[in-house]
This record gives C-alpha cells, structure tokens and sequence, in this order.
C-alpha cells in the first residue's frame, strides 16, 4: 500500500501506523532527477506482522527547501534515519532534538551532500566541522578511555569512547561510519542482474541475507516469478549461513571469558560448515547461489551431517554453561530490558534475547506458509540471553533445512506484475534485512535502499553497558556482534 502525503501530513499518519502497531523499516532518500523529475522525495516503509502487512509514505519536497517534520519523538529509529537523510540528501528533518552528522565523517565539508545526482566527486577532506562532540562525563574519579577506531581483528573501523569510575563503565559512546562505501549509489544504473555483486558484499557474513532481500525486491519490481523449488533452495541457504555465523560467536564467547579450547571446537566446527557451504555453491560464504528469478547450487546439504553437528554444538554449549565461571560472566551481565529494546527498534538474537518476538521468516514470509516463531528459554536480555538464543538457533535452523530438503508438496509458482519499485525483508542471520529498489520501465535500477540490523542494533549496545565494567566490553561486543560494513554503507 502506498500514499503520497505533503510533509506537513507526515507525522498524523506516522503516528497512526504506529500505534497500529507497525514498526519503522527503512526510510530512503531520493534525487529524482534520475528519471526526469527535479525534485527530491523521501520514502517511509512501515511493517506489520499477522500478517505480513506493508505500507510506504511517499513525501514530495522542494528541492528549493526540502524540509520535512522530524518523527522522532515518535520514533528512536525514524530520528537516526532522518539524520542519514540530511547527512547524504541535504533534506532537513524540522525540530530534530539531536541534529547533528551521523552518517557523515565530520572531515567531510559542510554542504556536501553525496546521494545528489548533482554532487559530483567528494571534496578534499579536512578538519572543517570541527572535533566530533563526545558527551564529557565529569565528577571525581572520571576518566577516558578511547578505543579504536583500528582494532587488531578483522573488523571494520569503529571509535569507542569510555567514561568511567575505577572499572565501572558510566557512558559508552560508539562512533561509526569512518567509511562511506558509497554502496547504494554504485546501484544506479545497473541492471538487476549485475547488482547482485554488490548486493553479495554489503556484509561479507551476511551474503545470502543482503542478496536474498535484494533479489525478492528486484522481483517484486519487475514481475519476475521464482520457481518454487528455487524459494526453498533459498531458505536452506539462509538457514546455512545462520549456522556457520552462530557456532563461531558461540566459541569466541567462551573464549571471551577464558574457555579457549571451547573455541577451537567451535573453530572445527566452523570449517566443517564452511565446507558444506562451499560444496553446495562452490563458495564458503555462499556467493553466486542466489540470483533474480532463482537460485542455483550444485548439491543440497546432508541432512543427517548436520544433525550430528547440531549435537556437537549442543555438546559445546554445555560444556560452556556447566562451567561456573563461563556461567558466572555470563549471567547478568549487561542487560538490555524488553522495554529497552522495544524502544530501540533491535532486530533479530538481540531482540529475542530480550523477549521480543521479531522474526521475519513468521512475520514477513518469502516461503508460502510462514513458519513459527522460535520459542526460547532465556529471555533476560543478558550475555547468557544472547548465548543460548543462539544455541537453540543453531538447533531450529538444522530442523528447518532438514524440512526443506526433505521433499514433499511444492507449491505452485505465482505470476507477479512489475510494479516499478519492490520490498526484500529476510530474516538474516543477525536480524531482518530490508532493501527496497526502484527501477525504470526497461528494468534499470534508479535507487536501491539497504538496511542491515546493525543499523538498528548499534544504539542498544552502549544502552547494555550501562553500569557494567571495562573488562565486559569484549564480551558484550561479541555477544552483540554488529556489522561495521552493513552499518557503514
């Protein structure tokens, strides 16, 4: 369902989506010179489950003053958007209560807004916005302590910024974004076909989710119909990738407080799934299965293998929670509340870890009959939370895969309509992925919007650490585990 609105009818419907009980999604900036139109508009995608229920807010705006009024009073994630939305479109978000960059580097130049068709190639950079404004936390016994932004893992840059008494933590700021990819521009002017590259490496661990929801939109754009063999053969690939991420946080949690030989198990068992992967598409990370209109894999994955690695993993993580000091550092250790992660909007583990029902693969089904959401046993919102949500994943997407390549009635493939623009939502490993695309008549890609989880997932960690102590932080982290590159598009 889609409505054009004049910003000053923005907020009213907004408000009323909400109290409907959908949630904000995404929110996508465009320069419609692209197809002929000067005129900037922005895109509000709200999402509602039981059942899958979808509505977009089109708002047109003067290029002259494109002001819109800020929704986030009403919304933790709408205000973060928003900020993305000047940072890379120059569109003012009225009233705003933190109107400061986001997105943008503070070295990049004022006035520079990227995402305009009109922008032509980045500036020199240089200290012209002056120091980036961290919260100074002052009283007696105070200090800081900086990490980052270069980390000595294989991770993306990010800054954390600590304000501390002896080991208790009293404010943590997380400052991301160090690299703009660019990712969404590099889209436009594709075909669908060659975006499927890009669509692979927003998140190197999260190839099929960002893939898989990149190609549903692109279908639902352009009326292309997937076999329905090909939607299960989809649905095994996303379970696949869920396991490999989940068994190798599984080990660097324990590893995390101590357990190190736990982590070499799960090391082991991380190779083994990555072999699987690789004999199924001919890559680890699952690159070249998913494309429009299908998917294609040499071989499906052996049901009965996976089972005995399922009980592996089971072994693994008691083994971890028998031990006391694995338990002890787990347990009630930086807790995110249910009502804390409701306000932030958190997708996926972290989400559930809380006790929040939020599962695309119930609420925003790609397969013809949705499936049930995963009933877990710790819902505290603390790093065991977060740790056996994981365990019981593994479990379930096993089961899944042994369901879906088990054979059964397939049912029959729908013809769908171009529609000019489409919505992917997958549940990925971390949390729901959401991309939505436009394309011209002939099928080329005019805009396309990503949103990862850790978007959504960021602003929940410091939240956490409230009130913890420094040698958790590693802990935490990994028990959250955000994407840098997803986030940093």
């Amino acid at each position: 369902m889609r409505h054009t609105l004049r910003p000053d009818e923005l907020p009213a419907h907004a408000r009323s989506l909400l109290d409907q009980g959908f949630r904000l999604a995404l929110v996508a900036g465009h320069d419609d010179t692209v197809i002929g139109r000067d005129a900037l508009r922005a895109v509000y995608l709200f999402t509602a489950p039981d059942p899958d229920r979808r509505v977009e807010l089109h708002v047109e705006l003067d290029r002259a003053r494109p002001h819109l009024p800020s929704l986030a009073g009403l919304s933790f994630p709408a205000g973060r958007f928003e900020r993305e939305l000047h940072d890379l479109f120059g569109i003012v978000p009225d009233d705003h209560p933190l109107p400061r960059r986001l997105v943008r580097h503070f070295h990049w130049p004022r006035g520079w807004h990227p995402m305009l068709a009109d922008a032509g190639d980045p500036p020199d950079f240089g200290d012209t916005d002056g120091p980036y404004p961290f919260r100074a936390v002052e009283g007696p016994g105070v200090y800081e302590i900086p990490v980052g932004p270069v980390h000595a893992g294989m991770i993306g840059p990010g800054h954390f910024r600590f304000s501390v008494v002896g080991e208790t933590i009293l404010n943590l700021k997380a400052r991301l974004w160090f690299v703009h990819r660019g990712l969404e521009r590099l889209f436009t002017g594709r075909t669908p076909e060659s975006g499927v590259e890009l669509a692979e490496r927003v998140s190197g661990d999260t190839t099929v989710g960002h893939t898989l929801a990149y190609c549903l939109a692109v279908e639902q754009a352009t009326g292309l119909t997937v076999p329905a063999a090909a939607t299960r053969v989809r649905a095994v690939l996303l379970e696949l990738e869920r396991l490999y991420n989940h068994v190798a946080d599984l080990g660097a949690l324990a590893n995390d407080v101590g357990h190190g030989i736990l982590n070499v198990h799960a090391g082991r068992l991380r190779e083994e799934l990555l072999r699987i992967n690789d004999a199924v598409t001919g890559s680890r990370l699952l690159r070249g299965a998913i494309h429009p209109g299908g998917a294609t894999v040499a071989t499906l994955p052996d049901p009965d293998r996976l089972a005995v690695l399922a009980t592996e993993v089971a072994e693994l993580a008691h083994l971890a929670l028998e031990h006391s000091v694995v338990r002890d550092r787990f347990a009630g250790t930086s807790v995110l509340t249910r009502d804390q992660a409701a306000d932030l909007g958190t997708l996926g583990y972290v989400a559930r870890a809380s006790g929040l029902l939020v599962d695309a693969r119930h609420d925003h089904p790609f397969l013809p009959t949705p499936t049930d959401h995963v009933r877990h046993t710790h819902t505290e919102g603390d790093v065991l939370s977060r740790f056996v949500v994981r365990v019981e994943e593994f479990a379930d997407s096993v089961t899944r895969i042994a369901a879906l390549t088990g054979g059964g009635a397939q049912e029959p493939e729908r013809d769908r309509a171009a529609a000019g623009s489409g919505v992917g939502i997958v549940e990925g490993w971390r949390g729901t992925v959401t991309h939505r695309v436009e394309t011209t008549s002939d099928g080329v890609l005019t805009r396309v919007k990503i949103v990862d989880p850790s978007f959504f997932n960021w602003p929940a960690l410091p939240v956490a650490l409230a009130d913890t102590i420094v040698p958790d932080f590693p802990l935490t982290n990994k028990s959250f585990n955000l994407s840098y590159a997803g986030n940093d598009l």
